[in-house]
């Protein structure tokens, strides 16, 4: 359970500056005059805050004019700081060119589809490809790294912000080309693996290739499909270059980004040039699902992060700003999303931002310190709960153990959304979140893999529609089960290769050996109707069974597996809707149908339990638990996202961190709506014992 990377400089420096969970958010002094700053410094000690994000907007603070460099108010903020004994998270300020930058060089400024070049005004607005541009961020970066690199206040830097940026302008289609050739290496490559075939698109000539501008009707998808892997690359090599210049000056410091579930950047791929995962995470209280989306959130930034610290970088105190409706969180329910994260293995819990902005596009967004003041609900719960995480500093560096795993991939989203297809509603990020949601109410573990990753640690692999599939993927894939692992795969996968080419042989020609099965024809449903679907006749491991189908069905035929379902109705009445095979030492289930969110839950527990994954504990329905272990305790986490209060019969005896409470095994143990409970016990605690539970 030790953190992988006690060896890391880097690592150790985040640990040894930021010990135990760290509590803070983005401070934004230049947008208020210097007698609020003592103020700030005052309430950020009453809050118990550690580390803030400094300067992440505050390019032409520092930079007034082209190399004319004004720190004079930086330095005297990270002094106060200092001498208030709070750490600083120090930003390279690139998200947000100065007006004079987009002014004297017009072409920094990023191009849109349609050839429109954006103008100032809000952020994000570059061409990552500009020499001009490249230069000057990486020019203030190293103004800063020189200047603050031995200040006793950092603790780490912050790479820019969110990065989205793609750009169309005629800069960016020469890098395009130059990604192409390196990638294929000649042009007759590239017109096979794109399939210019197709319509006539065969290019004769370099100059003839270009990135996605405006078509008529439908592009080509393995080129949008590459024009991704591209903008991805591109915006990963403006975070490398700082990184590297800024390690080069500042060794021992670490470095991170933010990310915030952006579709233009492949955050598995970014993770690794990362010293710390950091995550941006907006939950919407007005969504009841919001919390579980929340779960697989954090779920992806742990296994990304791999072992090495991941933080919650930001989060709303109360309402956000940029909804339809910007619904207020109820009280305690910042608390308990707050302690959702830690559960989830952040070593941190942070916001946007410290104090609310007067004017700008997100002076309605909430604040740890809102408009009214110290007398608000809002700072009242951010006080207390900045004081109450010093209850579980010891959690920092627990580790999860998962021995299941859900497989979510940027380049599959990318195609399974990029091209003209028998269900041009499919929403990937939807669908994962959904088996995602069923093994969240199922109480398990879960980490979030690619199919790139070592899949030796799991017993339960989940993967949701996963339409592209490279044959080391399938291989991968196979290998797992014939090892004894039991696989549950969704429709509409392992259609394509990594091109977006239809895999020969079949649907799913990537899986059709691995699930015992082919499908005859993709049978889409219109909006709205649905088909039953009953568990197959004869015994199976799944008597009883009932479900709704929508939105697809597959015209499966079994080859060497067994139906486990049956559709009830309809022109495919009596067909298999899942099925089951075995193979090697482990078994495969394929879905061919959208079950509804109950039918998917139990299948799904059904698969855990011919696995033999328990849940961590057992709890009442809308109650979350989670464990993290270290070698020498196990924390046990009780979330309650009910409205009423919930019961838990414990399993175990330990101490409840947030109480100081002495608890024994077999106490019930009673959660307010919205409560918390956090049990630190010995790590040898038997998991997958029977437990019991009773709603009160």
């Amino acid at each position: 359970m030790s953190d992988p990377r006690t060896n890391d400089p880097r690592i150790n420096t985040f640990r040894r500056r930021l010990p135990g969970v760290v509590y803070g958010g983005d401070y934004n002094p230049e947008q208020w005059p210097r007698e609020v700053w003592q103020e700030d410094v005052r309430l950020m000690r009453a809050a118990n805050v550690r580390l803030v994000s400094l300067g992440i907007f505050s390019w032409a603070a520092l930079e007034p004019a082209d190399g004319r460099f004004d720190f004079s108010w930086l330095d005297e903020i990270m002094d106060l700081l200092w001498a208030n004994g709070i750490h600083v998270d120090l930003a390279t300020p690139n998200a947000a060119p100065p007006p004079w930058l987009a002014t004297d060089f017009p072409e920094i400024l990023s191009v849109d589809r349609q050839g429109v070049r954006h103008g100032i005004g809000s952020r994000g607005h570059f061409c990552p490809s500009s020499p001009v541009y490249r230069d000057r961020s990486l020019r203030i970066a190293g103004e800063l790294a020189e200047r603050y690199g031995n200040h006793p206040a950092l603790a780490m830097w912050h790479l820019g912000n969110e990065y989205h940026s793609d750009c169309y302008c005629d800069l960016c289609d020469e890098r395009f080309r130059g990604w192409l050739r390196e990638r294929y290496g000649t042009l007759d490559e590239l017109n096979h693996r794109w399939g210019t075939a197709f319509w006539s698109q065969r290019y004769g000539d370099w100059s003839q290739v270009h990135l996605p501008r405006p078509v008529r009707g439908w592009g080509n998808p393995s080129r949008e499909l590459d024009f991704s892997r591209f903008t991805s690359d591109l915006l990963l090599e403006l975070v490398t270059r700082e990184r590297d210049l800024l390690h080069g000056i500042t060794p021992d410091v670490p470095a991170t980004t933010n990310f915030f579930g952006c579709r233009l950047t492949d955050s598995h791929r970014w993770a690794k040039e990362l010293d710390v995962v950091a995550f941006d995470c907006y939950p919407d209280p007005g969504k009841p699902d919001s919390m579980a989306v929340a779960a697989f959130q954090y779920d992806l930034m742990r296994s990304l992060g791999g072992g090495r610290p991941w933080m919650l970088m930001e989060q709303a105190a109360g309402a956000v700003s940029q909804w339809k409706t910007n619904q207020v969180k109820q009280p305690g329910r910042m608390r308990l999303g707050s302690y959702q994260a830690v559960a989830h293995g952040s070593d941190a819990v942070m916001f946007f931002q410290w104090r609310a902005s007067r004017q700008g596009q997100e002076k309605f967004h909430s604040a740890m310190l809102p408009h009214g003041g110290e007398k608000t609900r809002t700072w009242q719960e951010v006080k207390a709960l900045g004081n109450e995480l010093r209850a579980v500093d010891e959690v920092a560096t627990a580790r999860t153990r998962a021995r299941v795993a859900i497989v979510w991939d940027w380049q599959n989203w990318w195609a399974v959304e990029g091209c003209a297809h028998p269900d041009n509603t499919f929403d990937y990020r939807d669908t994962v979140a959904r088996h995602h949601r069923a093994l969240w109410n199922s109480q398990v573990a879960v980490d979030v893999v690619t199919l790139d990753d070592d899949l030796s640690p799991y017993r339960v692999l989940v993967v949701p529609n996963h339409y592209l599939m490279a044959r080391h993927h399938t291989a991968a894939v196979r290998k797992f089960v014939e090892d004894g692992g039991h696989l549950l795969v969704s429709y509409f996968s392992g259609i394509v290769d990594e091109d977006d080419r239809v895999v020969e042989g079949g649907y799913p020609g990537a899986l059709r050996e691995i699930i015992g099965a082919h499908v005859r024809e993709f049978s889409p449903l219109p909006a709205g109707a649905t088909v039953p679907v009953r568990a197959a006749p004869g015994p199976t491991p799944l008597d009883g069974f009932l479900a709704t189908a929508s939105a697809w069905q597959d015209d499966l035929e079994t080859e060497t597996a067994r139906p486990l379902a049956v559709y009830r109705e309809g022109h495919l009445a009596g067909g298999a809707a899942l099925v089951e095979h075995e193979l090697g030492r482990g078994r495969a289930v394929y879905v061919g149908t959208r079950l509804d969110d109950d039918a998917l839950e139990a299948l799904v527990r059904q698969v855990l339990d011919r696995a033999g994954v328990r849940p961590a504990h057992a709890a009442p329905r809308g109650v979350e638990v989670t464990e993290r272990r270290t070698e020498t305790s196990a924390y046990l986490f009780l979330l309650n996202h009910r409205q009423d209060k919930a019961t838990v019969t414990l399993d175990r005896s330990g101490t409840d961190l947030l109480t100081g409470r002495r608890l024994q095994a077999g106490e019930r143990l009673v959660l307010d709506a919205a409560g918390v409970a956090v049990v630190r016990s010995p790590p040898a605690t038997p998991q997958g014992a029977d437990r019991s539970s009773d709603d009160s």
